[in-house]
């Protein structure tokens, strides 16, 4: 559904996927989503530290004068998948299943990469030439948040890095939509990792949904409006 928008609304887009593919059937799960996007995309990986990543995303559309013309709307979307998220990787015990839409990144020349290092010459020529995207799609929170966890941050670390996100979502320079997954329709859990997960994914949920515009829940592939009605381009 996030996938379907951002493809609507402009011809260059940027997939930010907070997945880390740690094994062979992620590494699958990374290749089929892979082949279901077609051209026109590029892509980013940040596991942990989202804020930083739409900051340099950001400064770089700025600095391409890429206040997109032709795009409708600039307004962030959250769509939540009313299946709990697969947690994969360092978070043991949380007994979830469902869908994850985590996407291993694409190295193409222009991509926006070398995040903590910096590009080398090189790599900086083919980001100045390369067509800078008119959307950004984050997929996906609750991966976030499974992966923060595994790095033994505490729940109050944790809302402070969704505070900082959820700023820059406030008022971003291109679209943007924001994928998570609801985890509070199912049984509580019986791990001690995985309410502490439930707890967090949901306060998660609702500061980033006070910052969005448009807030969808997405159930059986349809989409219904929690907050702004539905964006034209999933009407």
């Amino acid at each position: 559904m996030a996938q379907r928008w951002a493809e609507a609304v402009a011809p260059q887009r940027l997939y930010l996927a907070t997945c880390r593919a740690e094994d062979e059937e992620m590494n699958r799960r990374v290749a089929r989503h892979q082949a279901m996007r077609g051209s026109g995309w590029q892509c980013l990986e940040e596991p942990l530290e989202l804020a930083g990543a739409f900051d340099r995303i950001f400064a770089d559309v700025a600095q391409a004068g890429a206040m997109v013309t032709g795009v409708r709307g600039g307004l962030p979307v959250c769509v939540s998948a009313d299946m709990p998220a697969e947690v994969v990787g360092k978070v043991p015990g949380l007994g979830l299943s469902g869908v994850q839409l985590g996407i291993k990144p694409e190295m193409q020349p222009g991509m926006l990469s070398e995040m903590e290092h910096g590009a080398r010459p090189e790599q900086e020529a083919a980001q100045q030439s390369a067509p800078k995207p008119g959307v950004l799609l984050l997929d996906c929170i609750s991966l976030w948040i499974a992966n923060l966890l595994a790095c033994d941050l505490g729940q109050e670390d944790i809302l402070c890095k969704v505070s900082a996100l959820g700023e820059r979502l406030a008022a971003p320079p291109l679209p943007v939509a924001v994928v998570s997954a609801e985890t509070g329709l199912g049984l509580v859990p019986m791990s001690p990792l995985a309410r502490t997960f439930n707890d967090v994914l949901g306060l998660a949920n609702q500061e980033l949904a006070r910052a969005c515009r448009h807030v969808v829940f997405v159930s059986c592939g349809l989409p219904l409006p929690l907050k702004g009605g539905l964006p034209e381009e999933l009407c």
